[in-house]
């Protein structure tokens, strides 16, 4: 198995080589150019995550190789970097991050002592300061960067003390949200949703689950039943705009008897 990823990796990289002589799309891409796709074939392989669809994972996975490899050639056209001084800088951050399996550090309280350790090592490898959220990518989409955020200050020790101490937290949020809706401040009830928004996120990675893969399931689940509600109603030769909200919530209801596990 490990001579075969050899074996392919080395033609992939010889693949590229080619692309970037002979192609003329592959000799004009970018790192500019490429960063649009990239984030899409990202997004292509969380989707087939999400659907536990292994056949396209696998294919997904590809895609993203290639990426790697694209961008690795044109660093070393540039006389930067190429594919070895990548895989050497990860093989070296992965031993130095992993005391506990690669030296004589022991761990007593699991992976979260792993992920505590691993934000103390990493501030120790710039000479200058770095603050802790300054890994955090200003591009990440909202939901997954609030969810970043609470990691990385998690592996400083700013955390709650129990789980359960967030509903407290949710129940303060909502209620200055729902003060904000009485005053009729337009700003502040942005400001308070986001807070809310924010701390149920936080919620969502006390109880280990990933607020983004939570929120997409509900999304799907929604279509789904949206879409059977309309099928129904186009059966009966009527428009959605014909039903009122009641005759609506019916078929709704209806609807969800056909939900499937996501």
């Amino acid at each position: 198995m490990r001579e075969k990823a050899i074996r392919e990796f080395t033609r992939l990289l010889d693949i590229m080589d080619e692309l970037r002589e002979k192609c003329p799309w592959d000799m004009k891409q970018t790192n500019q150019t490429l960063r649009k796709l990239t984030i899409e074939e990202t997004y292509e392989l969380a989707d087939a995550i999400l659907q536990d669809d292994n056949e396209a994972i696998r294919n997904e996975l590809g895609d993203l190789m290639l990426h790697v490899a694209f961008y690795a050639k044109i660093g070393s056209e540039k006389g930067i970097f190429g594919m070895g001084e990548v895989l050497e800088g990860i093989n070296s951050k992965l031993i130095y991050r992993h005391p506990h399996v690669f030296g004589d550090v022991n761990v007593t309280r699991g992976a979260r002592e792993v992920e505590e350790n691993w934000e103390k090592l990493k501030m120790t490898e710039h000479s200058e300061f770095k603050p802790v959220l300054s890994g955090v990518p200003s591009s990440l989409p909202a939901t997954v960067k609030a969810n970043r955020i609470q990691e990385k200050v998690r592996g400083v020790g700013f955390d709650w003390e129990s789980q359960e101490q967030i509903w407290d937290k949710v129940t303060e949020e909502l209620n200055e949200l729902k003060d904000e809706i009485a005053s009729g401040r337009k700003v502040n009830i942005e400001a308070e949703l986001g807070d809310l928004f924010f701390t149920l996120i936080n919620a969502a990675r006390l109880y280990e689950i990933d607020p983004e893969s939570a929120l997409e399931k509900t999304n799907r689940k929604f279509i789904s039943r949206f879409n059977y509600l309309e099928q129904k109603t186009l059966a009966k030769g009527l428009s959605l705009r014909d039903l009122t909200l009641d005759e609506m919530n019916v078929i709704w209801e209806e609807a969800k008897q056909f939900d499937k596990p996501l």
